[in-house]
């Protein structure tokens, strides 16, 4: 089998046909839904009991706002996926649910292998988007990025100083591969390359991973090499 048997997934939306018709494409497919939920407090509650490996949340919930539900889960256990399935392409909420921890984000017009790709690629850690939005957030994060460091006196606004091991960790990063091939080609520990992950977070006031791969793909580290 491949790697989706047995993934463990949960899926919250407040539509029940939706919620339904996306837990047993999800099923077929070979994972495991573990929970469902239709309003914001409940998919909170559940997320905790069940906890799934991904969460397919759509954004706009009773009782709660999706980002919020993101927010809230994603902060009460940090190795969970969060991939948003969306019927709005809106900028801003696109923007809202990254900023809250979401790994990807998939509009509701995606079809039915699209959502089952985007889900075990959000299992492994990988940022997904709908095509087209990936750029709205790259724009952002470059803006975001670029402020704090532009006030951090590095000498050049825009662009913190990373060393250059820092550098091809990053540019390893954007080009999507996972730390532990990053490890192999480094001849480094896994630990290692999360260290120099972590500090290049840092110094770049990013907070995850997923603004990482923003900041470089932007900054065009991944052509490079």
């Amino acid at each position: 089998m491949s790697g989706t048997d047995g993934l463990r997934v949960m899926v919250v939306d407040d539509h029940p046909m939706w919620r339904e018709a996306v837990a047993r494409d999800l099923a077929d497919a070979g994972f495991q839904v573990v929970a469902t939920a239709g309003d914001g407090p409940e998919a909170v509650r559940r997320a905790r009991a069940a906890a799934p490996q991904v969460l397919v949340l759509d954004l706009n919930l009773p009782g709660l706002p999706g980002a919020e539900v993101c927010r809230q889960v994603v902060a009460a256990d940090p190795a969970l996926r969060v991939l948003v399935l969306s019927a709005s392409g809106e900028h801003e909420d696109v923007l809202a649910a990254v900023k809250s921890g979401a790994t990807g984000y998939l509009v509701k017009s995606a079809g039915r292998e699209e959502l089952l790709e985007a889900v075990r690629r959000t299992a492994a850690g990988d940022p997904v988007f709908t095509p087209g939005l990936a750029g709205l957030v790259l724009g952002e994060f470059r803006r975001l990025a670029a402020e704090p460091a532009g006030q951090a006196g590095s000498g050049e606004p825009g662009a913190p100083r990373l060393t250059a091991r820092e550098t091809e960790v990053l540019r390893m990063v954007a080009k999507g591969l996972s730390y532990r091939q990053i490890a192999e080609r480094l001849v480094l520990s896994h630990r290692t390359v999360q260290n120099h992950v972590q500090n290049t977070l840092g110094k770049l006031q990013l907070h995850n991973r997923v603004e990482l791969v923003r900041y470089a793909i932007e900054r065009g580290l991944d052509a490079e090499g």
